[in-house]
């Protein structure tokens, strides 16, 4: 029956967070997938699933939050952080041009790098502060309007800035991440600038902790299938993590 049916998937969304079409298909074959489809519409139009391609996502897991104050972010999960960042410090090379993003997991990387001779470029002021204590980095500071809650700055500057560099590699940060919404930030700047630099990098790696997974802010900086190297801890979905590696992605759990 239609309503037992409909009580099965919205008990997949309440589980799952996430729903393909083909997953529906193979738990009802007797089903055209038009009905499943309208299926899903029902729910949506209900406000509990929001539609994506090939299947939908509970808006219980569409979390569109903002960016936190950068001092609660600093002391959450700070042992993961941690153990990101050291794992994230091995790609470092003497003499390389680098890019680091602003937040507190890269303010552990920041760190953990050592004092040796490379170009580092930053959004991050409290990152450019860190790398003051080290005597041999060249530090550049991109140009832009401050962020309060990042301890970023970010503007049309900046992105003329990044256009006109080149970056070896990029050490990117995520405020929340999908499957389905790849990286996101809360903010129309930051995003320009994230986006810039993932254009421009060679290598582009980002450092995020688990409890970012499952939440989505309203921009886009880059999907899963722009990055090369993504650094997580234990506490990452394992399905997520295939899916990551199979758009051909070096995934590094620590």
């Amino acid at each position: 029956m239609k309503s037992d049916r409909r009580e099965i998937i919205k008990d997949l969304f309440r589980r799952k967070g996430e729903v393909k079409l083909r997953e529906l298909e193979e738990i009802f074959p007797n089903c055209s997938s038009m009905t499943l489809r309208r299926d899903i519409k029902e729910l949506e139009d209900e406000g509990l699933v929001k539609r994506t391609r090939g299947g939908a996502i509970a808006m219980s897991s569409l979390m569109l939050v903002t960016e936190d104050m950068y001092q609660d972010r600093a002391s959450f999960n700070t042992t993961a952080k941690l153990s990101i960042a050291k794992h994230a410090a091995q790609f470092f090379e003497p003499g390389c041009s680098m890019f680091i993003d602003a937040g507190s997991t890269l303010m552990y990387l920041t760190r953990e790098l050592p004092d040796e001779y490379c170009s580092i470029m930053t959004s991050g002021v409290n990152i450019a502060l860190e790398l003051l204590k080290k005597k041999n980095p060249v530090v550049t500071m991109i140009g832009g309007q401050l962020n309060r809650n990042t301890i970023s700055v970010a503007g049309i500057n900046s992105m003329d800035f990044i256009r006109s560099i080149n970056i070896d590699i990029a050490f990117m940060g995520s405020s929340a991440m999908t499957l389905e919404s790849g990286f996101t930030c809360g903010t129309y700047t930051d995003c320009g600038v994230k986006r810039e630099v993932i254009t421009r990098a060679r290598k582009r790696v980002v450092l995020m902790d688990s409890s970012k997974f499952g939440k989505s802010m309203t921009f886009t900086y880059a999907n899963i299938s722009d990055i090369d190297v993504f650094i997580t801890d234990k506490g990452f979905p394992q399905d997520a993590l295939e899916v990551i590696r199979k758009a051909g992605v070096e995934v590094i759990v620590c």
